[in-house]
């Protein structure tokens, strides 16, 4: 049974109005995130798994409509390092209609925030993730689905938000775990596809740039890049004093871990430091809700907006490592987004889809009027769902470059 696109953007409105403004409270480290001394010799590779819950509502009353099992497998971080990553694989309840092997989505999450209390893992089986009904629209169409908790969202370390290449491994790992799992019941191999919103829209379109060079095997069918932020200096600077602020912070946290020579709190005033420290252990809802209008000039040294340090030495070139846009895509992209988006700006979207373009990728780029980042989200869910029913379908993807 298929609910109507109608009555799923009333779903994905109610749970973002009220699971997403609630910030998961089961905060303590868990045995099964603990990582090992040895990991597995291949990305992708299982290190643990264990059943799991996925609820819809936070009361905990509507389950998902599949089997979920959490998993631990390996990948790689920034500088190819190997890592232990977190995520959920998820089984669905409806048969596969389609010819051939089930197929499956690898889900990227939007942001969470950084602490691990704030790992979709953890958020699914709360049932505060404010994903749900996205996720549950692709399980209603018989497909796998595995959802990353990215790096260090769950596992140790810190949370590499936004960070282009952690979060490509990750997403591209998932899949592999996915397939090498035998408990979830899913294709060892068969097509697959790449799906993500907002830090997940950017987590998509980076992975289907490097999957060809990273994980060849996989039959990626195509990907679903949501509202991507692909240039994070023109994100910094619109978010400085939005009020989604505090997600400054969590970029700030991630660009020092996974770049320590930039040694990003000696540029901070106390106010500074002190952002840093709260957003660590804030999800979401919480840290749009303590850092609102917050604005940069006031947590640094010299007063100056971050988005000035941006530009220069030695951030310059590593926040340039994050840009979507310079490699060819190895399979069709769909780009969805809102010139009113309020948070990630259209216009930096636009110029990814335009270099993609540029170097002969089958790209389509969906531009819309709905109001709000959330708003643009909901408004892109029929398509989104349809474009990707038609890749696993084998229709050709049609490019409008």
């Amino acid at each position: 049974m298929r609910l109507s696109a109608r009555r799923w953007a009333t779903a994905a409105m109610a749970a973002a109005l009220a699971t997403g403004l609630v910030a998961p409270t089961a905060a303590h480290a868990e045995s099964f995130y603990d990582v090992p001394t040895t990991l597995p010799s291949r990305n992708g590779d299982v290190i643990r798994s264990e059943p799991a819950d996925f609820f819809l509502d936070p009361v905990k009353l509507l389950r998902a409509p599949a089997t979920a099992r959490r998993v631990l497998y390996r990948s790689t971080d920034t500088h190819g390092n190997a890592i232990a990553v977190s995520g959920t694989v998820l089984t669905p309840h409806t048969p596969w209609p389609g010819p051939g092997p089930r197929p499956i989505i690898a889900y990227a999450p939007g942001t969470q925030g950084v602490g691990d209390e704030c790992a979709p893992s953890r958020a699914m089986a709360m049932g505060s993730e404010y994903e749900g009904p996205f996720l549950s629209g692709l399980l209603l169409r018989g497909w796998g689905v595995v959802v990353t908790d990215y790096e260090g969202l769950g596992t140790p370390g810190m949370h590499t938000y936004v960070n282009r290449a952690a979060e490509a491994h990750a997403v591209l790992d998932s899949i592999r775990a996915a397939q090498r799992l035998p408990e979830a019941d899913l294709p060892d191999a068969g097509p697959v596809a790449i799906s993500g919103y907002s830090q997940g829209g950017g987590a998509s379109a980076a992975a289907v740039e490097l999957y060809k060079s990273y994980a060849p095997e996989l039959d990626l069918k195509g990907a679903y890049a949501g509202a991507p932020p692909a240039d994070l200096g023109v994100v910094a600077e619109n978010l400085d004093g939005h009020y989604a602020a505090g997600f400054l912070g969590y970029a700030l946290l991630s660009l020092n871990a996974a770049y320590p020579e930039l040694d990003i709190p000696a540029v901070l005033n106390d106010q500074g430091k002190q952002l840093m420290a709260q957003v660590e252990h804030q999800c979401t809802a919480e840290a749009i809700a303590a850092h609102a209008f917050r604005q940069s000039k006031d947590l640094t040294e010299d007063g100056r907006p971050l988005e000035a340090y941006l530009g220069e030495e030695p951030y310059a070139s590593r926040v340039e490592e994050q840009r979507i846009g310079v490699r060819k895509p190895g399979a069709p992209v769909l780009v969805v987004h809102s010139v009113l988006d309020d948070i990630v700006p259209y216009g930096q979207a636009a110029e990814m889809v335009r270099r993609w373009c540029a170097q002969g990728a089958n790209v389509k780029l969906s531009s819309s009027l709905a109001p709000t980042h959330v708003g643009g989200a909901i408004a892109g869910y029929p398509e989104a769902f349809a474009w990707l029913e038609a890749r696993f379908a084998g229709v050709p993807a049609k490019s409008n470059c």
